[in-house]
């Protein structure tokens, strides 16, 4: 029997843009497997919330989707409430939800397969990886039905329920996210929520949690009060381990990060990018009137991180307080083009300083880094950040960009040209479902520069 011939063997091309391996075809890229990008999935992920109203089910969603979008991998949320209020321009109160109001229920229903119908184009037709479906699927018939959707369209599907007994959490839910909603724009704050529990109200006797026993065979997470207690069930690949490391490791509680460059450092004056250089004279300056900023906030047990690098540890120095040193907080590797200006990388490497231009997220330096490379490195900072509460990061440009796109929800395409001057303190408060940013450049800061 004669052997089958061998079919030719494909060229590998180095991608000059992120310096990686990529076979060819008669000159031209041939597919291969890891055109998804990072995620490490065979088949695209539905993420199905569950749980009364008020648990804290968008806050999760919304939190889910901007951490998978910042690590790379696309992801969409599907807020069915937002799909009725489309729809019933007017809401008049908690009697559209009750379980025999057939008008409500009719739009409920249309209003879900709405959804389900633009996730299915999202993770079909654009390439998505995962969609996140907000919606309460509270009873075993509405999330067997969605399931049965996840198959036959070739999704692997994972449930996270919310389950909160704690009324303390589910009033202060209630006054930070429902009394803005739209649907009690008209309300004062006592009328909203005697309506919104009332809401609630509506849900509770059909109301079938997830079961260790009825349920074996899904794939879940059980979140309770808020981070509580947790139960873990059948996770089945790389994505659906991410998302539940992550959902482990997120937190309400009040606090506050701040975030600031190093001062302004020898290699800074002379326009020279990366190195290991010491404090100029106005960086030193810089670091004393950052002591007395942070003195003067009086934070409660504040925590201090800078890289390894000799800028920010001399900053942090100033402060005299307890610091930890973070390796992976430590600037952007320029590689061959280390310690040079933006003019010598021009003339010496004219192909890659275009190249940066061409893409400055995805541009990998020779025998360096890029900042999608970064935003990998640092997602063990942002889990950590998640579990702490007030923290200042003493980093670099590039880290910082990094770090504020993943907390203000930038897109890859905006994360390298976040503005992070020199000699400034951003504070970022996390509230509801968004991130507030502000700008701290005192007077004292700035006769520093």
């Amino acid at each position: 029997m004669a052997a089958a011939a061998a079919s030719p063997a494909r060229e590998l091309t180095q991608n000059p843009l992120q310096k990686t391996w990529e076979p060819y075809d008669n000159g031209l890229p041939a597919g291969h497997s890891a055109q998804r990008g990072v995620c490490m999935t065979n088949c695209p992920t539905l993420i199905v919330m569950v749980g009364l109203p008020a648990r804290g089910k968008t806050y999760i969603s919304k939190k889910l989707t901007r951490y998978l979008n910042w690590i790379g991998v696309p992801t969409k949320e599907f807020n069915v409430g937002q799909y009725r209020r489309d729809l019933v321009k007017k809401y008049k109160s908690f009697e559209f939800f009750l379980p025999d109001n057939e008008e409500g229920l009719k739009i409920r229903k249309q209003c879900a397969l709405a959804a389900l119908n633009d996730v299915r184009q999202y993770l079909s037709e654009e390439n998505g990886h995962v969609a996140v479906f907000d919606a309460t699927n509270t009873t075993r018939e509405r999330r067997e039905t969605i399931y049965k959707f996840g198959e036959e369209n070739g999704y692997k599907t994972f449930f996270v329920e919310s389950v909160c007994v704690d009324p303390e959490v589910i009033a202060a839910n209630i006054v930070q996210v429902k009394l803005g909603s739209p649907d009690y724009v008209d309300c004062s704050n006592d009328e909203a929520t005697e309506d919104f529990m009332k809401r609630i109200e509506c849900y509770k006797n059909s109301y079938e949690t997830l079961d260790e026993t009825l349920d074996k065979d899904l794939s879940y997470i059980k979140i309770m009060d808020v981070g509580r207690s947790y139960l873990v069930n059948r996770v089945m690949d790389h994505i659906q381990s991410r998302i539940v490391y992550y959902l482990m490791n997120i937190h309400v509680t009040p606090r506050s990060i701040y975030l600031c460059r190093h001062g302004e450092s020898e290699l800074n004056l002379k326009g020279r990018i990366g190195g290991d250089p010491g404090l100029s004279v106005r960086g030193k300056e810089f670091a004393k009137s950052l002591a007395q900023f942070i003195n003067e906030q009086n934070i409660k047990d504040l925590k201090v991180w800078t890289s390894q690098m000799k800028r920010t540890i001399q900053t942090a120095e100033a402060l005299g307080v307890p610091y930890e040193q973070w390796k992976v907080l430590n600037e952007i590797d320029a590689g061959v083009c280390e310690e040079m200006t933006y003019e010598e990388i021009q003339e010496n490497y004219p192909l890659e300083f275009a190249l940066r231009d061409q893409d400055k997220y995805r541009y990998r330096y020779p025998k360096g880094e890029s900042y999608e490379d970064l935003v990998q490195r640092l997602e063990p900072v942002i889990m950590e950040l998640e579990r702490q509460e007030n923290v200042l990061v003493i980093c670099h440009q590039a880290v910082m960009r990094c770090l504020l796109a993943y907390f203000l929800d930038k897109p890859a395409e905006q994360l390298p040209y976040l503005k992070c001057p020199l000699h400034t303190v951003l504070k970022l408060t996390p509230v509801a479902y968004e991130c507030r940013c502000g700008s701290v450049k005192r007077r004292s800061f700035e006769d520093s520069t």
